[in-house]
Protein backbone atom coordinates (compact mmCIF):
# COMPACT_ATOMS: atom_id res chain seq x y z
CA UNK A 1 0.00 0.00 0.00
CA UNK A 2 1.37 3.40 -0.81
CA UNK A 3 2.20 5.93 1.59
CA UNK A 4 -0.52 8.23 3.52
CA UNK A 5 -0.58 11.50 4.91
CA UNK A 6 -2.72 11.16 8.37
CA UNK A 7 -5.11 13.72 8.37
CA UNK A 8 -8.71 14.59 10.37
CA UNK A 9 -11.96 15.81 9.55
CA UNK A 10 -14.54 16.89 11.79
CA UNK A 11 -18.42 16.69 11.13
CA UNK A 12 -20.60 19.42 13.23
CA UNK A 13 -24.11 18.09 13.79
CA UNK A 14 -27.03 21.26 14.73
CA UNK A 15 -30.13 19.85 16.33
CA UNK A 16 -33.24 21.04 14.44
CA UNK A 17 -36.46 19.79 16.71
CA UNK A 18 -38.41 17.59 14.71
CA UNK A 19 -36.18 17.69 11.39
CA UNK A 20 -32.60 15.94 10.57
CA UNK A 21 -29.02 17.84 12.04
CA UNK A 22 -27.37 20.35 9.71
CA UNK A 23 -23.93 19.93 8.77
CA UNK A 24 -21.48 22.43 8.15
CA UNK A 25 -19.55 21.91 4.68
CA UNK A 26 -16.68 23.86 2.96
CA UNK A 27 -16.07 24.38 -0.87
CA UNK A 28 -12.55 24.03 -1.68
CA UNK A 29 -10.65 26.26 -3.33
CA UNK A 30 -9.90 26.10 -7.37
CA UNK A 31 -6.44 26.15 -6.91
CA UNK A 32 -6.17 23.56 -4.22
CA UNK A 33 -4.37 20.54 -5.50
CA UNK A 34 -6.95 17.65 -3.46
CA UNK A 35 -10.84 17.85 -3.92
CA UNK A 36 -10.54 21.55 -5.88
CA UNK A 37 -14.03 22.88 -6.46
CA UNK A 38 -15.42 19.78 -3.60
CA UNK A 39 -17.54 20.16 -0.98
CA UNK A 40 -15.99 18.47 2.07
CA UNK A 41 -16.49 18.09 6.16
CA UNK A 42 -13.42 20.79 7.96
CA UNK A 43 -10.53 19.45 8.26
CA UNK A 44 -6.62 18.48 7.14
CA UNK A 45 -3.75 17.14 8.17
CA UNK A 46 -2.29 16.41 11.40
CA UNK A 47 0.72 18.63 12.17
CA UNK A 48 3.27 18.24 14.39
CA UNK A 49 2.14 21.08 16.73
CA UNK A 50 -0.91 18.91 17.35
CA UNK A 51 1.15 16.08 18.45
CA UNK A 52 3.28 18.60 20.52
CA UNK A 53 -0.69 19.66 22.24
CA UNK A 54 -1.54 15.94 22.87
CA UNK A 55 1.58 15.27 25.21
CA UNK A 56 0.75 18.48 27.58
CA UNK A 57 -1.36 17.36 29.81
CA UNK A 58 -1.43 21.37 31.22
CA UNK A 59 -3.44 22.52 27.76
CA UNK A 60 -6.27 19.11 27.92
CA UNK A 61 -8.90 18.89 30.23
CA UNK A 62 -9.36 15.93 32.58
CA UNK A 63 -11.11 13.03 30.98
CA UNK A 64 -10.52 9.23 30.22
CA UNK A 65 -7.48 8.46 28.35
CA UNK A 66 -7.49 9.12 24.63
CA UNK A 67 -4.37 6.83 22.40
CA UNK A 68 -2.04 9.67 21.99
CA UNK A 69 -2.57 9.16 17.97
CA UNK A 70 -6.11 9.44 18.05
CA UNK A 71 -5.93 12.30 20.37
CA UNK A 72 -3.34 14.39 17.99
CA UNK A 73 -6.03 13.62 15.10
CA UNK A 74 -8.64 15.10 17.21
CA UNK A 75 -6.72 18.27 18.09
CA UNK A 76 -5.94 18.14 13.94
CA UNK A 77 -9.52 18.20 13.43
CA UNK A 78 -10.62 20.93 16.36
CA UNK A 79 -7.68 23.28 14.81
CA UNK A 80 -8.44 22.44 11.25
CA UNK A 81 -12.38 23.38 11.93
CA UNK A 82 -11.23 26.87 14.03
CA UNK A 83 -9.70 27.58 10.76
CA UNK A 84 -11.59 27.35 7.96
CA UNK A 85 -14.74 28.16 9.37
CA UNK A 86 -14.38 29.84 12.34
CA UNK A 87 -16.39 27.28 15.45
CA UNK A 88 -13.86 26.01 17.88
CA UNK A 89 -15.62 22.93 19.05
CA UNK A 90 -13.75 21.47 21.65
CA UNK A 91 -11.57 24.19 22.84
CA UNK A 92 -12.70 25.31 26.74
CA UNK A 93 -12.47 28.52 27.88
CA UNK A 94 -13.30 30.89 24.91
CA UNK A 95 -15.65 33.26 26.54
CA UNK A 96 -16.90 35.45 23.25
CA UNK A 97 -17.03 35.90 19.53
CA UNK A 98 -14.36 38.29 20.00
CA UNK A 99 -12.03 35.85 22.02
CA UNK A 100 -12.90 33.35 18.99
CA UNK A 101 -12.16 35.48 16.07
CA UNK A 102 -8.41 35.75 18.23
CA UNK A 103 -7.46 32.41 18.45
CA UNK A 104 -8.78 31.97 14.54
CA UNK A 105 -6.71 35.20 13.68
CA UNK A 106 -3.52 33.76 15.09
CA UNK A 107 -3.60 30.62 13.74
CA UNK A 108 -3.83 32.15 10.21
CA UNK A 109 -1.12 34.29 11.40
CA UNK A 110 0.92 31.11 12.05
CA UNK A 111 1.12 30.59 15.32
CA UNK A 112 0.93 27.13 16.51
CA UNK A 113 -2.24 26.28 18.88
CA UNK A 114 0.08 24.47 21.74
CA UNK A 115 1.16 28.34 22.10
CA UNK A 116 -2.49 30.11 21.33
CA UNK A 117 -3.64 27.71 24.35
CA UNK A 118 -0.96 28.45 26.72
CA UNK A 119 -1.16 32.13 26.11
CA UNK A 120 -5.31 32.85 26.52
CA UNK A 121 -5.51 30.02 29.59
CA UNK A 122 -7.56 28.09 27.11
CA UNK A 123 -7.41 23.97 26.83
CA UNK A 124 -8.56 20.96 24.73
CA UNK A 125 -11.72 19.12 25.47
CA UNK A 126 -11.34 16.46 23.27
CA UNK A 127 -13.88 13.87 24.60
CA UNK A 128 -16.80 15.63 22.50
CA UNK A 129 -15.26 14.37 19.59
CA UNK A 130 -16.13 10.73 18.69
CA UNK A 131 -14.98 8.70 15.81
CA UNK A 132 -17.03 8.23 12.98
CA UNK A 133 -15.32 6.64 10.55
CA UNK A 134 -11.40 6.03 8.89
CA UNK A 135 -10.70 6.46 5.29
CA UNK A 136 -7.59 5.88 3.26
CA UNK A 137 -8.21 5.33 -0.24
CA UNK A 138 -5.36 4.07 -2.42
CA UNK A 139 -5.44 5.05 -5.89
CA UNK A 140 -3.43 6.63 -8.36
CA UNK A 141 -5.59 9.78 -8.94
CA UNK A 142 -4.62 12.10 -6.44
CA UNK A 143 -2.67 13.29 -3.12
CA UNK A 144 -3.42 9.47 -0.37
CA UNK A 145 -4.38 10.63 2.89
CA UNK A 146 -5.26 8.01 6.12
CA UNK A 147 -8.31 10.59 6.80
CA UNK A 148 -9.93 10.12 10.46
CA UNK A 149 -13.76 11.52 10.51
CA UNK A 150 -15.22 12.49 13.81
CA UNK A 151 -18.61 13.83 14.85
CA UNK A 152 -19.50 16.23 17.56
CA UNK A 153 -22.43 18.62 18.60
CA UNK A 154 -21.84 22.07 16.75
CA UNK A 155 -20.86 24.88 19.02
CA UNK A 156 -23.29 27.61 19.65
CA UNK A 157 -20.66 30.20 19.80
CA UNK A 158 -19.74 31.89 16.90
CA UNK A 159 -20.87 32.19 13.10
CA UNK A 160 -19.53 29.22 10.29
CA UNK A 161 -17.87 31.49 7.79
CA UNK A 162 -15.25 30.32 5.13
CA UNK A 163 -11.16 31.43 5.46
CA UNK A 164 -11.80 32.49 2.16
CA UNK A 165 -7.83 31.28 1.72
CA UNK A 166 -8.65 26.88 1.34
CA UNK A 167 -12.26 27.32 1.21
CA UNK A 168 -14.31 29.88 -0.77
CA UNK A 169 -17.39 29.44 1.14
CA UNK A 170 -19.87 27.44 3.69
CA UNK A 171 -22.50 25.87 3.52
CA UNK A 172 -24.92 24.05 6.33
CA UNK A 173 -27.39 21.83 5.11
CA UNK A 174 -28.90 18.17 6.08
CA UNK A 175 -26.77 15.31 4.87
CA UNK A 176 -29.63 14.39 1.94
CA UNK A 177 -29.57 18.01 0.96
CA UNK A 178 -25.88 18.04 0.63
CA UNK A 179 -26.41 15.07 -1.41
CA UNK A 180 -28.48 16.24 -3.66
CA UNK A 181 -26.39 19.46 -4.11
CA UNK A 182 -23.65 17.42 -5.49
CA UNK A 183 -19.49 18.38 -5.55
CA UNK A 184 -18.43 15.31 -3.58
CA UNK A 185 -15.99 13.01 -3.81
CA UNK A 186 -16.49 9.59 -2.88
CA UNK A 187 -15.29 9.03 0.59
CA UNK A 188 -17.35 12.16 1.32
CA UNK A 189 -20.74 10.96 -0.25
CA UNK A 190 -20.81 7.97 1.12
CA UNK A 191 -19.71 9.34 4.84
CA UNK A 192 -23.25 11.29 3.65
CA UNK A 193 -25.17 8.96 3.08
CA UNK A 194 -24.01 6.74 6.29
CA UNK A 195 -25.11 10.51 8.15
CA UNK A 196 -28.88 10.62 6.33
CA UNK A 197 -29.63 7.65 8.85
CA UNK A 198 -28.75 10.23 11.79
CA UNK A 199 -31.87 11.36 13.62
CA UNK A 200 -29.76 14.02 16.11
CA UNK A 201 -26.32 14.33 17.83
CA UNK A 202 -27.35 11.75 20.41
CA UNK A 203 -28.74 9.67 18.22
CA UNK A 204 -25.34 9.81 16.39
CA UNK A 205 -23.20 9.28 19.17
CA UNK A 206 -25.50 5.96 19.67
CA UNK A 207 -24.96 5.20 15.96
CA UNK A 208 -20.89 5.05 15.90
CA UNK A 209 -20.86 2.78 19.10
CA UNK A 210 -22.73 0.05 17.01
CA UNK A 211 -19.89 -0.28 14.41
CA UNK A 212 -16.23 -0.65 14.73
CA UNK A 213 -13.72 2.05 13.41
CA UNK A 214 -12.34 -0.08 10.92
CA UNK A 215 -10.13 1.66 7.82
CA UNK A 216 -12.37 1.89 4.70
CA UNK A 217 -9.58 1.66 1.54
CA UNK A 218 -12.17 1.12 -1.43
CA UNK A 219 -11.31 -1.54 -4.29
CA UNK A 220 -12.94 -2.28 -7.75
CA UNK A 221 -14.26 -5.32 -9.05
CA UNK A 222 -15.88 -5.98 -12.22
CA UNK A 223 -19.98 -6.88 -12.52
CA UNK A 224 -22.13 -7.06 -15.17
CA UNK A 225 -19.72 -5.43 -17.53
CA UNK A 226 -18.90 -2.28 -15.39
CA UNK A 227 -15.97 -1.50 -12.97
CA UNK A 228 -17.63 -1.11 -9.83
CA UNK A 229 -15.81 0.80 -6.61
CA UNK A 230 -16.44 -1.28 -3.28
CA UNK A 231 -16.59 -0.61 0.51
CA UNK A 232 -17.23 -2.94 3.88
CA UNK A 233 -20.80 -4.18 3.59
CA UNK A 234 -20.68 -4.05 7.92
CA UNK A 235 -19.79 -0.56 8.50
CA UNK A 236 -23.21 0.96 8.53
CA UNK A 237 -23.04 2.27 4.95
CA UNK A 238 -26.62 1.94 2.95
CA UNK A 239 -24.53 2.30 -0.38
CA UNK A 240 -21.38 0.31 -0.34
CA UNK A 241 -20.56 0.01 -4.04
CA UNK A 242 -20.70 2.72 -7.76
CA UNK A 243 -19.95 2.34 -11.01
CA UNK A 244 -16.29 3.86 -11.60
CA UNK A 245 -17.13 5.78 -14.51
CA UNK A 246 -20.01 7.64 -12.09
CA UNK A 247 -17.17 8.23 -9.72
CA UNK A 248 -15.74 11.41 -8.74
CA UNK A 249 -12.29 10.49 -7.26
CA UNK A 250 -10.74 14.15 -7.72
CA UNK A 251 -9.01 13.69 -11.06
CA UNK A 252 -10.49 16.45 -13.07
CA UNK A 253 -9.54 19.69 -10.86
CA UNK A 254 -11.59 21.96 -13.41
CA UNK A 255 -15.14 20.52 -11.96
CA UNK A 256 -17.21 23.33 -11.16
CA UNK A 257 -18.14 23.63 -7.15
CA UNK A 258 -22.03 23.57 -6.40
CA UNK A 259 -21.32 27.67 -6.13
CA UNK A 260 -21.16 29.66 -3.63
CA UNK A 261 -23.93 30.17 -1.30
CA UNK A 262 -23.15 31.83 2.36
CA UNK A 263 -22.03 30.26 5.25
Amino acid sequence: MHPAIPAATLILLRDRPGQPPEIPMVGRGAHLKFAANRMVFPGGRVDDDDRITAQRAELLTDGPEIEADDLAHRIAAIRETVEEIGLAPGIEGIGDVAQLSAVRAALHAGETLSSILARMGLRIDPHGLHPFARWRPDHELSRRFDTRFYIARAPDLGEAMADGIECSHCEWATAQEHIEAGGLIFPTLRNLERLRQIEHYEHAVAFVQRYPIVTVTPWSEDHEGHRWLHIPENLGYPVTRQRLDAVDRDSDPTRPSRGRVPG
